[in-house]
């Protein structure tokens, strides 16, 4: 794998998404050829992923290539050099993640978006949950976040929750 022209790789995957959900194709699984779809799992991105990315982009014009590909940045640095390159082999189901409406600290979502970073993070999102959805939208935007941003913090603070509730509340606070 080359990893010099990763982010060209990538745009052009991004690119035929795009134009696959565009023309009607709605099957994740037919997306990419066998060296394509290697090709992402070797850098810690799933076939669906690409898809749900691309299906939010089409229906409401977000989030952009750029938010897209930095989000996949931090999920693929953490990949190598956190889990050396291999894949968890978990998948966290749909139904596990805390419920939409529970808050810490008055703040709703966050539990739940927590969760879905390390998720994402892990590379164990199941096909029926994204990290970066348009309810995490709504709630990064709220809190004047970047998605790619809020998985950075995440992932610097995986083991200590707190660390990540209260670097929310700062940046809640700094908006103010």
């Amino acid at each position: 794998m080359k990893h010099y022209d990763y982010q060209k790789h990538l745009h052009s995957i991004w690119e035929k998404a795009v134009t696959q959900y565009e023309g009607g194709q709605r099957d994740a699984q037919t997306y990419f050829d066998t060296d394509e779809e290697m090709w992402l799992r070797a850098n810690g991105i799933t076939p669906q992923e690409i898809y749900d990315f691309a299906e939010d982009y089409v229906s409401s014009g977000e989030p952009d290539f750029a938010t897209f590909a930095m989000i996949c940045d931090v999920r693929r640095n953490y990949f190598f050099e956190k889990m050396k390159g291999k894949a968890s082999g978990k998948i966290v189901s749909n139904d596990s993640y805390t419920p939409k409406d529970a808050e810490v600290d008055g703040i709703r979502w966050l539990p739940r978006i927590i969760e879905k970073a390390k998720a994402k993070l892990h590379g164990e999102l199941d096909d029926d949950t994204m990290y970066g959805c348009g309810g995490d939208r709504a709630f990064l935007k709220e809190h004047d976040i970047h998605p790619a941003e809020f998985l950075r913090i995440v992932a610097e603070h995986e083991d200590d929750d707190r660390a990540v509730i209260d670097w929310v509340k700062q940046r809640s606070a700094a908006k103010a």
